[in-house]
C-alpha cells in the first residue's frame, strides 16, 4: 500500500475541486443575472449571457475543479473522492447566503454540518490507495470475474431501463433516467481512475500510453463520462454504484475490518441525510414577500357546505 501522503492528495484535490465547481454555481448565476438584466433571459431564449464574462470566468471556474476531480482519483480510492462532491453543494449554498441573497435556512446549516460531519468520518477512515504500478494492472482487476460480473449486469439493466422503460416511464419516474445516468458512470468513473493513474505514473518516467489498455480506458471516459449532478437522487444513485464498483474492482475494503468499514457507510449515510436536507429546505429562507403566491381564496358554496354535511 501507499504511503497516507497520497489519500491527503486525493482529499486535497476533491475539496478543492468542490469549492471551484460550489463557487462556479454561483459566479455563473451573477453572470446570468447581470444578462438578463440587460437582455432577454436564458430561460425565456436568450444568449445574452454569453457575452457575460461572469458566465464564463464561472466556466472556467468549473473547468478547474472537474480537473481537480479528476487529478484526486489518481491519488485516492473512490470511495474517499466521490462522496466528497457533496461539499460542492454546502460551497454553493453558504456563497448563495451571501452573494445572491439566497437566505439558507437554519434546516440548511443542519444539512451543512450533517455533509461535513459524514466527509470527515470518511476522510478519517477511508482505505489507502492500492500500489499501483502499471496501467496493465488495472486491466487485471477490471477483467476479472466479480467486476465482469458488475459490469454486464449494469450493461444489461441500462439496455432495459433504455429499451423498455424509457419511452413508457421516463417523462413520469426520474428513477429511469438517473437509473441509466448512474449506471453508466460507476463504469466509467473506474476508466476516469484508470486514465488519471496512467498520467500520474506517465508524469512520474512510467510512460503507460504505449499499452492498448490505456487507451481503451481512455476511449471510455472520454465518450460516457458525465459529471452532472441534477439531484439528491442522482447522487445517492451515482455515489452508491461508484463505490460498489470501485470496491469490486480495486477490492479496497480488503484491508480494512468491519468496524472501519461500518463507519465508512455511516459517514456516508450522514453525507445522504445532509444533502436531502438542503434540497428539501432551500427556498425555506426566501421571504414570505418573494415567495410564490398561494392559489386564491375560493368561497365555500352551499354544495361544498352539502357535501361536507354528507361526508
Amino acid at each position: 500500500m501507499v504511503g497516507v501522503s497520497d489519500n491527503v492528495r486525493g482529499f486535497v484535490l476533491a475539496l478543492s475541486s468542490s469549492v471551484f465547481i460550489g463557487s462556479s454555481f454561483i459566479i455563473k448565476k451573477k453572470g446570468l443575472q447581470k444578462a438578463g438584466a440587460s437582455g432577454t433571459r436564458a430561460s425565456q431564449g436568450g444568449f445574452a449571457y454569453l457575452k457575460e464574462p461572469w458566465w464564463w470566468a464561472g466556466m472556467i471556474t468549473m473547468i478547474v475543479g472537474e480537473g481537480a476531480n479528476f487529478a484526486a482519483y489518481a491519488y485516492a480510492p473512490a470511495i474517499l473522492v466521490t462522496p466528497l462532491g457533496a461539499l460542492s453543494i454546502i460551497f454553493s449554498a453558504v456563497l448563495a447566503h451571501f452573494f445572491l441573497d439566497e437566505r439558507l435556512h437554519m434546516f440548511g446549516v443542519i444539512g451543512c454540518m450533517l455533509c461535513l460531519v459524514g466527509s470527515v468520518t470518511i476522510v478519517l477512515h477511508a482505505p489507502l490507495e492500492r500500489d499501483i504500478e502499471s496501467v496493465k494492472q488495472v486491466w487485471r482487476l477490471a477483467i476479472e470475474p466479480g467486476f465482469m460480473v458488475y459490469f454486464l449486469v449494469a450493461l444489461v439493466l441500462v439496455g432495459v431501463l433504455i429499451f423498455v422503460y424509457a419511452s413508457r416511464y421516463g417523462h413520469t419516474h426520474m428513477v429511469v433516467y438517473i437509473g441509466i445516468c448512474s449506471l453508466m458512470g460507476s463504469i466509467t468513473v473506474m476508466c476516469v481512475k484508470a486514465v488519471a493513474i496512467a498520467l500520474k505514473l506517465s508524469f512520474s518516467g512510467s510512460n503507460q500510453f504505449k499499452y492498448f489498455e490505456t487507451w481503451f480506458f481512455t476511449i471510455l471516459a472520454l465518450d460516457l463520462f458525465n459529471t452532472a449532478v441534477v439531484s439528491p437522487v442522482y447522487y445517492v444513485m451515482f455515489t452508491t454504484l461508484t463505490i460498489i464498483a470501485s470496491t469490486i474492482m480495486f477490492k479496497e475494503w480488503d484491508s480494512q475490518d468491519g468496524s472501519q468499514i461500518v463507519t465508512e457507510l455511516c459517514g456516508f449515510v450522514t453525507i445522504l441525510s445532509g444533502t436531502f436536507i438542503l434540497h428539501k429546505t432551500k427556498d425555506m429562507g426566501t421571504p414570505p414577500s418573494e415567495a410564490p403566491p398561494y392559489p386564491p381564496y375560493r368561497q365555500r358554496s352551499n354544495s361544498d357546505s352539502a357535501s361536507l354535511q354528507m361526508a
